[in-house]
């Protein structure tokens, strides 16, 4: 009998889409709850007990009540909240992130869904601190650009609805740098010290350019552009979810298209920079719904499910 995956909240932004990705697939069957008992928390808990695999698309508080509310121990549960990114019991869901990540995700009863900029910024950084490449301690500043719907059914009405006119065309929050994704940022990207985090959304539905900017003499000698762009591009060879450009490829940029991944699950990586000025850039270009959500979710249920190589 083919698996039962239950989506707890497919209507938010992310439930939507990943019920669009999954709707047509034979391999599975799906179960949502209708509108009168998604509220219900009996009916919740009932519907997460009887499932397979569990992915849960809701606030962090409800993520943890829905997530506690499990006693079938055969359930599975993924969990597309921030809820339990940082939490050691359960098991990270960027497959790239490491050698055997997929492998644990594949066993794993439950998974925490990646954040979109933290999917960024650790796809770029774990690399190169693990390679010795970049200090720990390094004093970084990640700046990123989001589209609205990364705000959630707040920022997409705000831009989507009545008062669209209205809405803002770029808006930088964050300004406490106490950003929710900061300490999984710092946790999985394996940082001894705490990143300056600094996110903004633009009047665009979807998609992210992430970067991080780099001062060569902060790094172990010999490290230049290309020993940066060499070391990501050995720790995601083969990878078929992640790109990382040539070097030339790279160099020749002269812009970052925010949405050039859209409704993909892809992951585009570069290192650009200054090299006679002894900078460099560290870039990272994917969609917020995609990579950064519901296709990394997606991705993360096929592990799972058996249906990916792992």
């Amino acid at each position: 009998m083919q698996p039962l995956v239950f989506i707890d909240g497919d209507q938010g932004t992310t439930g939507l889409q990943i019920h669009e990705r999954l709707r047509g697939r034979t391999d599975l069957r799906l179960l949502t709850l209708p509108e009168a008992e998604r509220k219900n928390p009996a009916r919740r808990a009932e519907a997460i007990n009887q499932c397979d695999i569990a992915v849960l698309c809701l606030p962090d508080p409800a993520a943890r009540e829905a997530a506690a509310s499990v006693r079938n121990p055969a359930v599975r549960v993924i969990d597309a909240s921030s809820a339990h990114r940082t939490d050691p019991q359960w098991v990270y869901g960027f497959a790239e992130m490491a050698a055997g990540q997929a492998a644990r995700i594949a066993r794993a009863s439950r998974v925490s869904n990646p954040g979109c900029y933290p999917t960024g910024a650790v796809a770029l950084l774990r690399p190169l601190v693990q390679a010795g490449l970049l200090p720990a301690d390094y004093p970084l500043s990640i700046h990123a650009v989001s589209g609205y719907s990364g705000g959630g059914r707040a920022q997409v009405e705000a831009h989507e609805g009545p008062l669209a006119a209205q809405a803002k065309a770029f808006q930088v929050y964050g300004l406490g740098l106490a950003h929710k994704h900061t300490p999984e940022i710092q946790q999985h990207a394996g940082l001894s010290a705490r990143p300056a985090f600094v996110p903004a959304y633009g009047a665009f539905r979807q998609g992210i350019v992430l970067t991080v900017a780099l001062q060569l003499r902060l790094l172990p000698p010999g490290t230049g552009i290309e020993q940066l762009q060499q070391c990501l591009q050995t720790h995601y060879d083969g990878q078929d979810h992640v790109e990382v450009l040539p070097q030339a490829q790279a160099q020749a940029l002269q812009q970052l298209d925010p949405q050039a991944l859209n409704g993909s699950n892809q992951l585009r990586l570069a290192v650009l920079g200054h090299a006679s000025e002894g900078q460099a850039l560290l870039a990272a270009v994917f969609d917020n719904l995609g990579k950064g959500a519901s296709g990394a979710a997606v991705q993360n249920l096929d592990l799972m499910l058996g249906r990916r190589a792992a």
